[in-house]
């Protein structure tokens, strides 16, 4: 199982699917690209964004298994969700947008307005639909319970594979 080093985004995803089902596969962490050694066979599998990968599985040089996320993908609507296959399977990467804590309210209140109008523009919808990316509005304070939710979930599996910091 490639990824792009250890603690990784396909790292603790991977470690979190061999928990789930039990299957023993080695980690093998890189610190350039796995994608020519994926090619090329020297690797067998990888748990990578579908954006970084949706090039290639369109062009018939990956073959996609499955997606991470909760749900079938818009950029992938043939490919099952991990879930259909390991029920519980939810593994997703966000990006999104902070502000220092002393923030006063309606600074982040209209930040937020709009940051949710800009992700509701049908043009830049498009735009990430075609990169494997579902924009997600969201308040800061659901915003804020994703975060510690997600911080408790891959906490516990970085504790269970034992995942350390490189130096």
């Amino acid at each position: 199982m490639a990824s792009s080093g250890n603690g990784s985004v396909s790292h603790v995803f991977g470690e979190l699917f061999k928990m789930m089902t039990g299957v023993d596969l080695v980690h093998v962490p890189y610190r350039g690209g796995y994608v020519p050694d994926l090619l090329g066979g020297q690797t067998q599998m990888v748990i990578g964004t579908i954006a970084s990968c949706i090039q290639l599985i369109h062009a018939g040089k990956l073959r996609a298994l499955a997606v991470t996320t909760a749900a079938r993908s818009a950029a992938l609507p043939d490919v099952p969700a991990m879930g259909e296959y390991v029920p519980g399977y939810e593994a997703s990467q966000w990006y999104g947008l902070a502000a220092p804590g002393n923030t006063p309210a309606d600074i982040v209140s209209k930040l937020n307005s709009a940051i949710n109008a800009g992700l509701a523009d049908p043009k830049l919808i498009t735009r990430l639909a075609d990169l494997g990316v579902d924009p997600l509005s969201t308040t800061s304070a659901d915003f804020g319970r994703l975060i510690a939710a997600d911080t408790e979930k891959w906490a516990k599996v970085i504790r269970a594979a034992n995942i350390k910091a490189e130096g």
